[in-house]
C-alpha cells in the first residue's frame, strides 16, 4: 500500500462520534511543531495537549483525562496507564514500543499502536551506509587526511564486498530492504528470524539460517530486532565469541539488543573488525564513553529513521491512528493484541 493510499484508507473509515472535545495528549516529542498532527486530526474536534514528560508521574498527570495518547520516549508505565481514565488508544511515534507497558495497557483494554512503515527506506539506507563506512574505514581515512596524512597504510585492512556474506538478525521490512541493497553490491545474504514464514527467505534471495550459522558465517551482521525479554543483550560475550573473526556489527534497531560492555571487549580484543551503531542502550552516549575511544567503532545519533519526508510521515501516520479511533474505528498497527476500542 502506498503512503497516499494508506492515508486515504485511514481517514475514510469510521464515522465521527458525537463528542467533539477530544483531548489528545502528546507526552513528548523532538519535532519542530505538531502541525502535521493538527492537520491529520482536523475536523474531529480534537485538541492537542503537548507535554515534555520525562517521568511516569508527569505522564500520568498529563494523560489522566486524555482520550488518546501520542508518545515518543516518555515512560508510559503501568502506573501512568492506571491513571488514565478515558484513554482509547496509545500510539508510539516509531516502531519500537519498549517505553510502553503493553501488558498494563492490554489489561485495561487500551490498544497500543506503533508506526512501522514511515521510514523503512531511510533506515535501510542508513544501515548500509554504516556498513560501507565501517568496512571502507571512511571515518578513519577522513580523520587521517585532516591530520595531513595522505596514505592508505594507517587505515588498513580494508576488504572488498564482492562475495562477502551479510547476515541479518530479524527479517522484517527493514531487513529485507537492507538485503536488497546488499545484493546490489554483490554480497550474498542470509537471515535469522524464527517467526518469518519459510518462503519469505527464498522470495528475497536469502538463505534461511539458524542463530549459530548466522554468527559463524556472516562477514557483516546487521541487527533488525525488537527489544523484549528474549532479545535484550542477545549480542553478548558468547555471541561475539561465536561470530566470524574480523566481522563487522551494524545496529539500527534497538540499543538494548547489544551488551555494550561485551561489544567494547570484542572490539578491543580484535575479535570484531568494526561496529557501527545508530542506537545504544543508554542515549545520548556520554562523552568519554569507551566506544568513542575506539577507532573501530562508528556511532551516529539515532538518526537512521530521519529524512524530511519520513519525519512528516511519522507525525501524520501516528495522528491518523488516533483519528481512526476517535471516528469509531480501530488502529491499523496494534501491538498488544487489543482489537476492540473501549
Amino acid at each position: 500500500m502506498t503512503h497516499r493510499s494508506r492515508e486515504r484508507k485511514e481517514r475514510g473509515e469510521g464515522m465521527l462520534t458525537a463528542r467533539t472535545n477530544w483531548k489528545v495528549a502528546v507526552t513528548d516529542s523532538g519535532f519542530p511543531d505538531l502541525a502535521p498532527e493538527a492537520e491529520a486530526l482536523s475536523g474531529t474536534g480534537a485538541s492537542l495537549a503537548p507535554g515534555r514528560c520525562r517521568t511516569a508521574e508527569e505522564v500520568a498527570a498529563l494523560c489522566a483525562d486524555a482520550d488518546a495518547v501520542l508518545t515518543q520516549w516518555a515512560p508510559v508505565t503501568a502506573e501512568a496507564i492506571a491513571a488514565m481514565t478515558r484513554c482509547k488508544v496509545i500510539v508510539r511515534y516509531g516502531i519500537g514500543v519498549d517505553n510502553v507497558d503493553l501488558e498494563a495497557a492490554r489489561a485495561k483494554g487500551i490498544p497500543v499502536a506503533n508506526v512501522p512503515d514511515y521510514a523503512i527506506e531511510e533506515v535501510a539506507d542508513h544501515a548500509l551506509s554504516l556498513l560501507l563506512a565501517s568496512v571502507r574505514r571512511i571515518p578513519q581515512v577522513a580523520a587521517q587526511v585532516r591530520k595531513g596524512v595522505w596514505e592508505i597504510a594507517p587505515c588498513r585492512p580494508i576488504v572488498g564486498l564482492q562475495g562477502r556474506k551479510l547476515g541479518v538478525a530479524g527479517f522484517g521490512n527493514i531487513a529485507r530492504a537492507v538485503v536488497r541493497r546488499a545484493q546490489a553490491f554483490g554480497m550474498t545474504t542470509l537471515a535469522y528470524d524464527p517467526y518469518a514464514a519459510p518462503d519469505v527467505f527464498a522470495r528475497h534471495g536469502t538463505e534461511q539460517a539458524d542463530w549459530e550459522t548466522l554468527l559463524a558465517e556472516s562477514d557483516f551482521v546487521s541487527i533488525h530486532l525488537p527489544l523484549n525479554g528474549q532479545t535484550r543483550r542477545l549480542f553478548d560475550d558468547r555471541a561475539f565469541a561465536a561470530m566470524k573473526p574480523g566481522a563487522h556489527l551494524i545496529n539500527t534497531s534497538r540499543g538494548g539488543v547489544v551488551d555494550t560492555d561485551a561489544l567494547v571487549r570484542a572490539l578491543r580484543e580484535g575479535r570484531l573488525a568494526g561496529a557501527a551503531l545508530d542506537v545504544l542502550d543508554e542515549e545520548p552516549i556520554a562523552a568519554g564513553h569507551p566506544l568513542l575511544q575506539l577507532d573501530s567503532c562508528i556511532v551516529t545519533s539515532h538518526c537512521a529513521w530521519y529524512s524530511e519526508s519520513s519525519l512528516l510521515r511519522l507525525q501524520r501516520y501516528a495522528a491518523l491512528e488516533v483519528r481512526r479511533v476517535l471516528e469509531g474505528g480501530h488502529p491499523v498497527h496494534v501491538v498488544n493484541g487489543v482489537e476492540a476500542v473501549r
